[in-house]
């Protein structure tokens, strides 16, 4: 029998170089969790997006989530975008329906709700580190939140800060620090941003949208300094949770 007879209800994630992926991981438990052995999750690894058209017109295909690099590439290859999705400008989770693909972002909900619990009053402005797909969800909470931030790039454009620019000053200013580049995720763990570390106290939150390794180098360079650390798991398995939501919704 094959795989797509077996398996009806079908689920996977779409990305380039994605064998790590939490969240086939997830899934896969979650549906041995609740006996729904007629579901499966798969990683569909594409060297280039060209390849989706053949992904998205396979057989059984319910939903699909979506990862670097292709959260802001694959809006063209959609029919719909919720509200959200189309402000925010990427896209981690499809849903497939009889009227096409509809385009959501679940990680602005898993980014918000990680992050809330964590924030003092003291936290009004943030650092971003990195400019791709991931930081656009990080930058619509931030402003939801009223928190004023910076991007930091290796190439910034205007109004952003390049990684050299830091200095003691901006620490004072922005007390959140937030990693949105792919630097120090595994099998690269020793790698972190290039900022000043040894301006970072007690007063700041450093959070890591890499979950692998669980505490990164970024993440423990604030934690040797007595600032507040948080991984991107929880959000991760939050936004998983919310994307379910949208594939099993009516």
């Amino acid at each position: 029998m094959e795989e797509t007879e077996k398996h009806k209800y079908r689920f996977g994630l779409v990305g380039k170089g994605i064998s790590y992926s939490f969240s086939k991981v997830y899934f896969t438990k979650k549906f041995q969790a609740l006996n729904l052995r007629d579901h499966s999750y798969e990683n569909f690894d594409l060297d280039d997006l060209s390849q989706f058209k053949n992904v998205s017109e396979q057989k059984h295909l319910k939903g699909l989530n979506v990862t670097i690099p292709y959260k802001e590439e694959i809006i063209p290859y959609l029919h719909q975008l919720d509200s959200e999705a189309k402000i925010i400008g990427a896209v981690n989770t499809i849903k497939f329906t009889k009227d096409g693909l509809i385009g959501f972002n679940t990680d602005a909900f898993g980014f918000k709700e990680s992050l809330y619990p964590l924030l003092k009053e003291h936290h009004k402005k943030a650092l971003v580190l990195g400019t791709g797909g991931a930081s656009k969800a990080i930058t619509f909470v931030l402003e939801q939140l009223g928190i004023e931030y910076r991007y930091v790039s290796r190439t910034p454009s205007r109004d952003q800060l390049h990684y050299s620019q830091l200095k003691k000053s901006h620490f004072k200013e922005y007390q959140l620090i937030i990693n949105c580049s792919p630097v120090g995720t595994h099998p690269h763990s020793d790698q972190k941003p290039q900022i000043p570390y040894v301006h970072l106290n007690e007063t700041h939150i450093l959070f890591d949208l890499i979950y692998n390794p669980p505490e990164t180098a970024f993440l423990s360079e604030g934690k040797k300094r007595g600032a507040t650390i948080k991984n991107g798991l929880s959000m991760l398995e939050l936004q998983a949770e919310k994307a379910w939501g949208i594939w099993n919704s009516p």
